[in-house]
This record gives C-alpha cells, sequence and structure tokens, in this order.
C-alpha cells in the first residue's frame, strides 16, 4: 500500500482527511463540510475542500481498494440514467451479492458494446471470475455475455432478482441531488469511483447485525481508513 505525501500544505494532516471522509462518507455538500469544520474552530473554505477531495480522494481509495476482500462472485449488473449537462448518459454499474460495489462505468449508451467493456473492466479489475450474473431484462447484456462466452452464467428478467443492484443506487441518487447534478462525465466517474470505495469500507447491513458486531465493524473500517490515508 502506498502512504500518501501531505506536504506543502497549511493545515495538518488530521484536518485533510477527515474534511475529506466527511465529504465521501456522508451526503454533505462541500459548504457543509466548511462548516462543520468552522463549528470545530477550523476556517477552511470550501474550495480549499474541493482541492482536497480531488487530490488525496482517488489517493485514498486506491488504498482501500487493496484492503478489501475478494468480492462474492454472483454479480449483480444494473444500469441508471444520468442527465449531465442536458445529455442522457448511463451510469453502468455492478454489485455483489453482498450489495458492495465493484466497478462503475460512465457511458453514453445502452447498447451491447457498452456492456461489453464494463464486463471487460470487471474481468481485469476482480481476481476471481463470476460464477452467475444476473440482470433486468435489457437484451444488451445476453448480446454482450454471449460474445464474450459468458452466457451460461447469465440469469435475466426474473421478477425481484437484481433488487440488489437497484438497490444500490439509492446512495448516488442522493449525492446527485445534493451537488444539484454532475457536471461532466469524467467528473462523475471520477468522483463515484472514489465514493463507491469509500462506501464499500463503511457499508454495514445493520437490520441484520447487532449492536456489537457493528461497533466492531465500524471500527475496523475506521482503521481500514486511517491505514489507506497514511502520511509518508
Amino acid at each position: 500500500m502506498k502512504s500518501i505525501s501531505y506536504k506543502r500544505h497549511r493545515f495538518p494532516v488530521e484536518v485533510i482527511t477527515y474534511a475529506v471522509w466527511a465529504y465521501f462518507r456522508f451526503t454533505m455538500s462541500l459548504r457543509d463540510v466548511e462548516d462543520l469544520l468552522a463549528e470545530r474552530g477550523i476556517d477552511v473554505s470550501y474550495e480549499t475542500i474541493r482541492c482536497w477531495c480531488l487530490k488525496f480522494g482517488p489517493q485514498i481509495a486506491k488504498n482501500l481498494k487493496k484492503q478489501r476482500p475478494a468480492a462474492a462472485r454472483i454479480w449483480h449488473l444494473d444500469e441508471m440514467v444520468v442527465s449531465i449537462n442536458g445529455k442522457r448518459m448511463y451510469l453502468w454499474r455492478a454489485v455483489d451479492a453482498e450489495g458492495e460495489v465493484l466497478d462503475m462505468l460512465m457511458q453514453s449508451r445502452r447498447n451491447a458494446s457498452a456492456a461489453i467493456r464494463l464486463m471487460r473492466e470487471l474481468l481485469k479489475s476482480q481476481p476471481m471470475p463470476p460464477q452467475e450474473i444476473i440482470t433486468d431484462g435489457l437484451k444488451s447484456y445476453a448480446a454482450a455475455l454471449r460474445k464474450l462466452g459468458m452466457d451460461h452464467l447469465h440469469r435475466a428478467g426474473r421478477l425481484r432478482e437484481n433488487n440488489r443492484a437497484e438497490n444500490s443506487h439509492l446512495p448516488i441518487r442522493r449525492r446527485e441531488r445534493k451537488m444539484q447534478r454532475f457536471k461532466s462525465p469524467a467528473s462523475a466517474q471520477k468522483f463515484l469511483s472514489t465514493h463507491a470505495a469509500v462506501y464499500n469500507t463503511f457499508y454495514t447491513q445493520r437490520h441484520l447485525t447487532s449492536r456489537r458486531t457493528l461497533r466492531i465493524l465500524r471500527g475496523e473500517a475506521q482503521a481500514a481508513w486511517a491505514t489507506a490515508a497514511m502520511a509518508a
């Protein structure tokens, strides 16, 4: 895991990493984080926080991904419509059976070529191939998996089977509203990739977890963040 350099920054490492953590961990705007720090006696502008998030967010996310265990081998694929500057874009996403985000790709099309691109990115990034791939009834998935020779793993179009992917869209919709929509495909891809790594680290199914276990999981998540954000 690569250490991160915070040299030549006026504020301490603890302030920088806290601001980045608060922005990606919670549904907060940059101005909300500015107010949160001001309440703690730290005077920093939201523009400075934005620069910190752009610079250190992807680096910390990369370290967080390296700490994650292997994902479950049942993959759920789905796409959601995102409006960027009046243009309709499609955010293709993959999650595993536990709801962990595997990968996402912002694309302008919803065809088989776009589905193939997502699958190739997934196969490249995941250490283990899938045992089963669950999608909705969109025919692009069937065509893409057939071309990749993986159609025998495909299960599509059955009611409620792909709810895992549908529910995983909700945090993104909340962030999209808070940010008053994404400004460009590139910035959306960069933000959401970092957001996914933080979401995976702190995500727990609270309704299935005892209070004691939840405290342990929260401690482990905070320790993972501290390790990922450690200074050089």
